[in-house]
């Protein structure tokens, strides 16, 4: 499961899940494009790949920003892997959602979602390779009392992501999800503990815990890999077998 010789581009690749991707994809061999609003996060991811020996360079940027997403894509010499990370979730039941927390969700999980994988595609398609891996969730499957937006945004990247890839697999571009479960990082940890909002989900999850950063980016570097080529249009649930029940 090599990468030596791609250039693979992380969105949200400041922390959490995004840093974790960049990080396995460079450590794979693949050169490294961190992708985050945050000038200083992408520094210290950068930082800790280089010095692993891998390589890497931070892109500043805000995905919901059509023009700065378009010049960044447009300055890649070439493009082999897209890691379509960014998003967020907001907690809130239908009564009680504001309009503008609406509105961010949608900014960020859809409209740019769908806006780095068409500036992805067209540096792909030329090459008649690469493989773009959205970023769903378990709510992309199932519904959730409290996060029916979120879920919509996730139900979106599944819909998104399946006819993406039959539209693209004739230039030779695969189109694939990863979908996980309730993932232990510095920004859900004391949430996760809350026993009110953890334990829930712990209950739904069979193999009796929460993921792990590293749970993810394993599944992530094995599907942009060529030990992948012919997974295309689907999602790769890494969710302790919470969707199969």
């Amino acid at each position: 499961m090599r990468l030596d010789g791609l250039t693979a581009l992380v969105t949200g690749a400041g922390r959490g899940i995004g840093e974790g991707c960049a990080l396995a994809l460079a450590e794979a061999g693949a050169e490294v494009v961190a992708v985050s609003r945050t000038a200083a996060e992408l520094e210290m991811v950068v930082d800790r790949i280089e010095a692993a020996g891998g390589r890497a360079r931070a892109a500043v940027c805000d995905v919901t920003d059509e023009i700065a997403t378009g010049d960044l894509f447009g300055s890649l010499d070439r493009l082999d892997i897209l890691v379509n990370n960014a998003g967020t979730a907001i907690g809130a039941k239908l009564l009680d959602i504001e309009p503008e927390a609406l509105d961010t969700m949608l900014d960020l999980n859809c409209r740019a979602a769908v806006l780095v994988a068409q500036a992805a595609a067209r540096k792909m398609v030329p090459q008649q390779s690469g493989v773009i891996i959205n970023l769903s969730s378990t709510f992309g499957k199932n519904g959730r009392a409290g996060n029916s937006v979120y879920a919509a945004t996730k139900h979106f990247i599944e819909g998104f992501t399946k006819s993406t890839a039959v539209e693209l697999a004739p230039s030779g571009v695969r189109v694939v999800a990863v979908g996980p479960t309730a993932i232990d990082t510095p920004l859900t940890h004391d949430r996760l503990n809350d026993p009110a909002i953890g334990g829930d989900l712990l209950a739904r999850i069979p193999l009796g815990r929460f993921g792990q950063v590293s749970d993810v980016v394993g599944s992530v570097v094995f599907l942009a890999s060529p030990a992948a080529s012919l997974i295309t249009g689907t999602t790769l649930m890494v969710d302790g077998g919470w969707t199969a029940q």
